[in-house]
């Protein structure tokens, strides 16, 4: 990948729209932006890649540990790799491996919908506002037209007695799927003596600059 300079031939430039621009007609503002710019690019990848290379050591070394652990015990790890939690022997730090499901509903959640409907076509004259608004607000898909599924979850915990609604409850349960899973790390601090932990934050959005002196 080309960080130095968008040259593409002796005293010639390359535009945004891949008209080559002689050097001298392009003003020294927008060849400093070009300059800072693509420095900061060259950064960004060089760290890119050792967050890359972090995140895989990571993951390693947690499963190595968590094997050696369990060969303490002369257990086996097997089976799908699970929440783990591992603390300094100080507390003072905090390792999380956290494992999320994406999940899906299969056209089984479309019954329990007509099921539901049916149910609301006769609360909607009751006094039950309050449970219909939940419901309808568990089956509005989000900005990518996708149901929640969390939300659609939620609804099993209600407790209604009706018939057609545990009905949909039950399609609910069987048209739930679990289509993949990610493992996702954390690490935290304690703050001073208490019980309290901050996260050390890999994010740069929410990183704090350094000063600059």
């Amino acid at each position: 990948m080309m960080y130095g300079s968008p040259e593409v031939q002796p005293g010639f430039w390359k535009d945004a729209q891949g008209r080559r621009v002689p050097v001298e007609m392009i003003k020294p503002i927008d060849q400093e932006r070009d300059r800072l710019v693509r420095e900061m690019v060259k950064r960004a990848m060089v760290l890119n890649s050792l967050m890359a290379t972090f995140k895989a050591a990571l993951f390693g070394d947690v499963r190595a540990f968590i094997e050696m652990s369990f060969e303490e015990y002369g257990a086996k790890v097997g089976g799908k790799k699970g929440n783990v939690t591992l603390l300094t022997y100080d507390g003072q730090f905090k390792l999380q491996i956290a494992v999320q499901d994406s999940i899906s509903f299969d056209e089984r959640l479309q019954a329990a919908r007509a099921l539901i409907d049916e149910c609301l076509a006769e609360w909607t004259e009751g006094s039950r506002p309050e449970v219909v608004t939940l419901i309808n607000d568990a089956f509005r898909t989000d900005t990518k037209g996708e149901i929640r599924t969390a939300r659609v979850l939620a609804l099993r915990r209600l407790e209604i007695t009706d018939e057609r609604w545990q009905r949909a409850m039950a399609a609910i349960g069987e048209a739930c799927m679990v289509t993949g899973s990610k493992e996702y790390a954390r690490l935290y601090e304690r703050v001073g003596d208490t019980d309290e932990y901050v996260p050390i934050s890999l994010d740069m959005a929410s990183v704090k600059a350094a000063e600059v002196h």
